[in-house]
């Protein structure tokens, strides 16, 4: 019995003790002295300097120590004169000479090597030699037996023998014989599309549709930027049926979709070729009256303007020769309007009566020193490009 007392008696203190439910607290663990600092947000790393670009630090130099007529000089793809070639680039700061058949006329390749030296010694800034090499009609090179046993083909030819891959052994030729000669540019490949044996451009195309021209001009441009050699998609907007601008107007009255469609193709399978940056447009004389109904394509900034902000292309524009008939009617203006439409270098045999005529636009407030500057380092950009400036 006593036992049994005590049993029960620690039985109802026990359940005295637990009337009251039992409470559990979360965890908290004790704070040290140094959880007591005030928390320091971690600073973000600084940012990271730009690298240096040697591209534009050497247009940039070089642009800063130019005077306003070496500037101007510099826009200037002069038909290489007959006499005095090595004074008159010189004289005028020439950014380039584009050499034509005369020019390699029974020379040896000794004698045309020594020629366009003595054209680079006389130049304070190295100048860009061109060439119209498309090969079949126009050869400038190729036909003198000295330089080639024989003229190169015509890009339809090839094709027909050999498809494109014929095209590119011809292309990495091409190259090498011009390098060899100290010429950087060849004005081509014709980017034109025409399926007409009737057409004043067919011979000098591919003479396909829009899909295997841009096809050959991808295939094109991707030899000669991969050998060095500065090459020119002519001629923007694309010449379709057009007559002959060396000799008059010509009206292109086809709509812009048309040329969305088709004639752009060729030139923007060039562009996205020209990894590079070695690849410049040349711009026609034909009058694109879907974009500008009056003027034509090489002095219209609406052309213009297309082609760089529509087509995104950021290289240097040329135009057409200035002394052809569809330019020449505007006489030694047409070099003032072809920088105000957009171009970065003019191409003309007239050079010695058109630079004053835009030095003089300069000192009116026709042009402004801005648009010099950037058409000259777009220049200078396609020169350190090919290897020219350092």
């Amino acid at each position: 019995m006593k036992r049994l007392f005590v049993f029960l008696l620690a039985l109802g203190l026990l359940a005295g003790c637990s009337s009251a439910p039992a409470r559990f607290l979360p965890y908290e663990p004790a704070q040290s002295a140094f959880s007591l600092l005030p928390v320091r947000s971690k600073r973000p790393p600084p940012p990271e300097e730009p690298q240096p670009d040697p591209r534009q630090e050497a247009i940039d130099a070089l642009l800063s120590t130019m005077t306003v007529e070496e500037k101007v000089g510099q826009l200037f793809f002069a038909r290489c004169p007959l006499n005095d070639g090595a004074a008159l680039a010189q004289e005028y700061h020439l950014g380039g000479y584009l050499l034509f058949g005369r020019d390699f006329k029974h020379k040896t390749r000794e004698q045309v090597q020594e020629t366009i030296a003595s054209y680079q010694a006389a130049a304070s800034i190295p100048m860009l030699m061109g060439v119209d090499e498309e090969g079949g009609t126009v050869a400038r090179v190729s036909t003198n037996p000295n330089l080639r046993a024989q003229r190169f083909s015509s890009p339809q030819e090839l094709y027909a023998q050999g498809g494109l891959e014929a095209i590119v052994a011809d292309t990495a030729e091409k190259d090498a014989l011009l390098q060899d000669l100290g010429i950087h540019v060849n004005f081509a490949p014709v980017a034109d599309l025409s399926t007409d044996p009737e057409d004043f451009i067919y011979p000098r195309t591919l003479g396909r549709g829009a899909q295997e021209t841009a096809n050959y001009i991808s295939a094109v441009v991707s030899q000669m930027e991969s050998d060095g050699m500065g090459s020119v998609l002519k001629h923007f907007p694309g010449y379709g049926p057009n007559e002959d601008t060396h000799t008059g107007s010509a009206l292109d009255e086809r709509p812009l979709d048309q040329f969305r469609a088709e004639d752009f193709l060729p030139f923007q399978a060039g562009f996205q070729a020209a990894q590079k940056g070695r690849t410049a447009v040349l711009v026609s004389h034909n009058i694109m009256a879907a974009v500008d109904d009056t003027l034509p394509a090489s002095l219209s900034p609406a052309v213009h303007q297309l082609l760089r902000e529509e087509l995104g292309f950021p290289g240097v524009i040329l135009t057409d020769d200035l002394a052809m008939a569809a330019a020449a009617e505007y006489g030694t203006s047409a070099a003032v309007l072809a920088l105000l439409a957009g171009n970065d270098m003019l191409v003309t045999t007239d050079f010695a009566s058109e630079i004053p005529q835009v030095l003089s636009a300069l000192q009116e407030g026709t042009l402004t020193m801005q648009q010099i500057d950037q058409a000259a380092a777009r220049v200078l950009g396609w020169k350190y490009d090919l290897g020219l400036l350092s």
